[in-house]
């Protein structure tokens, strides 16, 4: 059978060493569906119950992988379906390329069904580069670009597909004529190598004067850092720092050193709330970290920052020294040029902090509440996740308590949507994770919103594929509380309304009994005394388990910091008729009791 361009483009992804595609089908992609049936599934075709799971997972495979994700999505509806999980990799600053179908090209602008303006629907989310394959000698370097800008870039690249296009005979080399235009790929089953970007001698000789100079160095550290842990390591032990993480760079270094202050921000600790604002320098590596109210104040600190992206230097802290360059490489070459420093009282002091924190999470957690206190089902799996667990976290109070209380140890991953912070991406982060690394654990962790979002639909996918992974384990938490729960308590917070139960109800559902019907492990727990063993029996299974956590909604998820504008929409929004005014009283005095106690503690 003569090849057609649907078997060039997937014998192209195959050089490109891709080894799955998720995706759902649809008539404006058939004639690339037809060239998986005939390449014996190879790169895998995961379908997915929706076309925004299959775009997040590309980014997570992306996330825990390194690689470049793909997603692929029919015309019309299915290309739409897509944008809420590309935008979650772009925000992310992660390599995707979607691939879309669209209808015959002699039907455009005819107003045909399911004719849409790709063009203008990617180019936002996918502006580095998008592209229509319009004759088959066009399909190589189109192909070919939008890998290597998405590799480059760490960006979202689109191709767009005409369906009468797919099924045209391929041409394998483009004729050498005028206006041809002939790329190259990677060898087959060869990575792309990483950015190898190092500052000037004069720029880190300038970088380490401000290091070497400061007092109280603290270090921020986000997802630019993965992989770079080790010089993280060094470089904090050499200044003497604290080192505070944005969410997204979690897994950077491990939470139980005892100088690393944990997540920083409205999901982030005291610790890290007082290191930046007691620091004198600050050493800012891979971190687009939002909120720049949880920084030094302006002045109050000397700033050096490491960035691959130029545009991300000097954003969020006007930086002395702003260096473009990979983390891992820039530290490295800085090391050589920073002064040991000994018997710095700044370490003890963080140090103090930190386990002084402990000592409050540990006592919030064993809190009472009606009937389970989530922290205590965040603290007790923080004590026993397995070795190389991977975990991931929904937007939503379970985003709170995994910044929190989750301790990732020393080979441990963990992601969530950070940018975007949109729900619904637990669910597939975790599917993707465990497709990507089937020999570790997996820990999804969800709140009911998102679970009924999508969670329970990507369940049914998890239902077909666990028993082809070399380890079956993956455990999905659901936080059945009733409540869209961070929405809730930003109601009372940020806007002083009370909780507005016809918008932040959700109808019951025993997600424990839905996975038993597919097949799963569902153990539904109402009783605090029963969370360890549910912990336990979820690693120990012998497929995946949903735990179905009965929790309390009223357990305030505490910033670092309330400002009295936030106290006072606070008080004002129970004395305003909150129907849960009572219980949100009785627990806030509770938490804040249990952060005075613990200062007595030694």
């Amino acid at each position: 059978m003569t090849q057609t361009v649907g078997d060039f483009l997937l014998e192209r992804l195959r050089l490109w060493g891709v080894q799955r595609v998720f995706g759902y089908p649809g008539d404006g992609i058939n004639g690339i569906v037809g060239a998986f049936g005939r390449s014996e599934n190879d790169p895998a075709f995961v379908q997915v119950r929706h076309e925004e799971m299959a775009a997040f997972m590309a980014c997570a495979h992306a996330k825990f992988t390194g690689e470049t994700g793909v997603c692929l999505a029919t015309s019309g509806p299915g290309a739409i379906h897509l944008l809420n999980g590309l935008y979650d990799a772009k925000a992310d600053h992660q390599p995707v390329v979607a691939i879309v179908g669209q209808q015959k090209r002699a039907s455009l602008g005819g107003d045909f069904q399911q004719e849409v303006d790709l063009h203008a629907l990617f180019k936002d989310v996918a502006h580095e580069y998008v592209q229509e394959i319009v004759t088959p000698a066009q399909a190589r370097h189109v192909i070919d670009r939008a890998f290597r800008i998405a590799h480059d870039q760490r960006a979202v690249t689109c191709i767009i597909v005409p369906n009468d296009v797919q099924d045209l005979p391929a041409v394998d080399v483009p004729p050498r004529v005028h206006g041809t235009v002939r790329s190259g790929a990677i060898r087959d089953g060869v990575r792309l190598p990483p950015r190898h970007i190092v500052p000037s001698d004069a720029e880190l000789d300038a970088a380490a004067e401000v290091l070497n100079s400061g007092n109280r160095v603290a270090m921020l550290v986000g997802a630019g850092a993965l992989g770079a842990g080790a010089r993280v390591i060094e470089v904090a032990n050499r200044l003497e720092a604290g080192v505070a993480k944005a969410l997204l760079g979690k897994g950077v270094i491990p939470d139980t050193l005892p100088w690393v202050t944990g997540a920083i921000g409205l999901l982030g600790t005291q610790p890290s709330w007082a290191l930046m604002n007691e620091c004198d320098t600050l050493l800012m590596i891979g971190s687009g970290f939002p909120y720049a109210e949880f920084l030094p104040e302006e002045g109050q600190a000397r700033g050096v920052q490491i960035d691959i992206d130029p545009r991300m230097l000097s954003l969020r802290y006007p930086m002395e020294i702003a260096m473009v360059g990979d983390a891992r490489a820039t530290l490295e070459a800085l090391l050589p040029r920073l002064h040991v420093r000994q018997n710095d009282d700044w370490r003890q002091r963080i140090q103090e902090q930190v386990a002084r924190w402990w000592r409050v999470m540990d006592r919030r957690a064993a809190s009472d509440a009606q009937p389970i206190n989530p922290q205590r089902v965040f603290r007790e799996l923080s004590h026993q996740l397995p070795d190389n667990a991977i975990v991931t976290a929904d937007s939503g109070t379970a985003a709170n308590w995994y910044a929190r209380d989750v301790q990732l140890r020393d080979g441990m991953m963990g992601s969530l949507s950070g940018g975007l912070a949109s729900m619904g991406a637990a669910m597939p982060y975790a599917l993707a994770a465990k497709m990507a690394h089937p020999s570790r654990v997996v820990v999804a962790l969800e709140g009911d919103g998102a679970m009924q979002m999508n969670g329970i639909n990507e369940l049914i996918t998890l239902s077909t594929m666990w028993q082809t992974w070399e380890d079956p384990r993956l455990a999905v938490l659901v936080l059945n509380n009733g409540d869209l729960n961070e929405v809730t308590w930003e109601q009372r917070a940020q806007e002083g309304d009370p909780r507005f139960a016809v918008s932040q109800s959700l109808p019951p559902f025993d997600y424990a009994a839905y996975a038993r019907q597919l097949g799963l492990v569902g153990i539904r727990v109402e009783d605090p005394a029963d969370l360890s063993a549910a912990w336990h029996e979820a690693f120990t299974a012998d497929r995946p388990v949903v735990l179905d956590v009965v929790t309390d909604p009223n357990v305030p998820p505490i910033p670092p910091h309330m400002t009295m504008e936030m106290l006072r929409n606070y008080t004002g929004a129970l004395l305003r008729g909150d129907s849960e005014a009572v219980g949100v009283a009785r627990s806030s005095m509770r938490e804040t009791w249990e952060t005075i106690a613990s200062r007595w503690e030694k």
